[in-house]
């Protein structure tokens, strides 16, 4: 595994995250593996349901002690910036306090990818200075998931079986 990738970091003054890693995989699979329900299941939660990738698209990440947080697609352009806004507490419906919004990038760097996540929008939530930490433990984790699967194996092209 490859990891350029110090830990996920918090800026207290603008209430965000932010992390950067470098993945040995091309953009195209970085993207998938960010896009497609059955790969994103691999490395973050345990459900995926992403049935409308567009813009305004909604759907719902799972973990197994949970019934799943509401999603909302904010951002597609696709193969170099993917946004959510998701909800803080699971089965809660997306509402402007309380939710943040994930914004990954994707930019090449030779036979890899540089991908960075900036999460924002903690100000909003009634305990956002410990939702900050809670999310900067929860995207380094969930980010050396990703480089691992990724840097693993190869990822399946849309529409093939994982």
């Amino acid at each position: 595994m490859t990891t350029t990738n110090d830990p996920a970091v918090v800026d207290e003054a603008t209430f965000m995250v932010t992390r950067t890693v470098h993945v040995r995989a091309s953009v195209e699979r970085v993207w998938a593996a960010l896009t497609q329900e059955e790969l994103v299941s691999q490395w973050f939660g345990q459900r995926t349901s992403l049935p409308d990738l567009r813009v305004g698209g909604e759907g719902t990440f799972g973990w197994d002690d949970n019934p799943g947080f509401a999603v909302r697609i904010e951002e597609y352009d696709e193969p170099s910036v993917f946004a959510f806004r998701w909800s803080e507490s699971a089965g809660e419906a997306l509402r402007p306090d309380s939710s943040t919004v994930a914004r990954f990038t994707l930019v090449p760097d030779g036979d890899g990818t540089v991908l960075t996540v900036v999460e924002t929008g903690f100000e909003h939530l009634a305990d956002g200075r410990a939702a900050l930490e809670d999310h900067r433990q929860g995207w380094t984790s969930e980010l050396d998931e990703l480089v691992a699967v990724l840097e693993a194996a190869p990822v399946p092209p849309a529409g093939a079986p994982a």
